[in-house]
């Protein structure tokens, strides 16, 4: 392994490029014509930490410009991690925070990562919880030599302490190629954060609905659907105002279970509706396809539901 000071593997022709020269201003989110067109610094300066604490892996596909598109761009950025020796794979992987874990706790981490776990409170977790990821951190880190890395903005917390587990299981080379896998969806998701016109599709998954009254042939305007997780916390909520709601959308799902949850007793108690005896009706779903679209219709009337879903993608 190359023995720079941040440990990090530093390939040789990456330390050949005229990368001090001065900055040229990008925009802060430039198009991919743009950083085409940069010069090298400025390439670098945007794209260096969309590899975790890896500006050697953006510094290796410079010279391979123009991209045609943002795919081909970051296809040549993990080509360039997978041509590497397995040392420097591993040493790339070790430039990654644990998931809940110490650097999590006090902070120590790029905007990034801060952003990534911070969706699932994963610095902040009780002492109990926060144990159960350190015994499974300690025991990956002691089974394989780096860090558990997972696209945590595809995931519950359920769902990643179940990926954790039975990942754990796993030889060596399963793992050194999931792992590359997941850093490819994460790196994906980050050079989309960073270009303006990025043109990536499979992003991100929706969850929408579209509710029917039965009863008088039209939509049921004023029907408030609302989405919960497992726990039963409230994710969204919209009013179904005649052309469908969404609810969730613009990235990707996380796996796991939720409950919609159909708010009919009030809308039955709107004039011009028949009283019914259903109140709050719960429909209970899985998603484990992060981006995928949901679509559910249904179908409501005083006494009486339908619901039918279809998954897109």
């Amino acid at each position: 392994m190359d023995g720079n000071a941040g440990g990090f593997y530093d390939p040789p022709h990456s330390r050949t490029r005229p990368i001090a020269m001065p900055l040229r201003t990008l925009p802060a989110l430039p198009t991919l014509a743009q950083l085409n067109a940069a010069d090298a610094a400025a390439f670098l300066d945007h794209l260096g930490g969309v590899f975790e604490h890896a500006p050697w892996v953006a510094a290796a596909v410079v010279g391979q410009r123009p991209f045609a598109s943002t795919d081909a761009l970051h296809r040549a950025m993990l080509a360039a991690v997978a041509a590497c020796p397995e040392e420097a794979r591993v040493a790339l992987f070790n430039g990654h925070p644990e998931l809940a874990g110490a650097a999590a706790r006090l902070g120590q981490m790029t905007s990034d990562s801060v952003r990534e776990q911070g969706g699932l409170a994963l610095g902040a977790l009780d002492a109990a919880d926060g144990a159960r990821w350190d015994a499974l951190n300690a025991a990956y880190r002691a089974r394989f030599g780096f860090p558990f890395i997972l696209c945590i903005k595809r995931h519950t917390r359920a769902t990643a302490l179940a990926v954790f587990e039975a990942r754990l299981a796993n030889d060596l080379a399963t793992e050194l190629a999931g792992t590359l896998a997941e850093i490819g969806r994460i790196t994906r998701l980050r050079l989309a954060e960073r270009i303006a016109d990025h043109g990536l599709d499979g992003l991100h998954g929706s969850v929408a609905a579209h509710v029917l009254d039965s009863r008088r042939g039209l939509p049921a305007q004023g029907l408030r659907v609302a989405l919960h997780d497992a726990d039963g916390a409230l994710l969204a909520a919209s009013v179904e105002e005649g052309c469908g709601l969404t609810l969730l959308a613009g990235a990707p799902l996380r796996m796991g279970r939720y409950e919609l949850r159909l708010h009919l007793g009030d809308y039955h108690r709107q004039p011009g509706t028949a009283a019914g005896l259903l109140d709050v009706v719960p429909i209970a779903f899985a998603i484990d396809a992060p981006e995928a679209g949901y679509r559910f219709t249904l179908s409501v009337a005083p006494w009486a539901y339908s619901v039918a879903c279809t998954r897109e993608g």
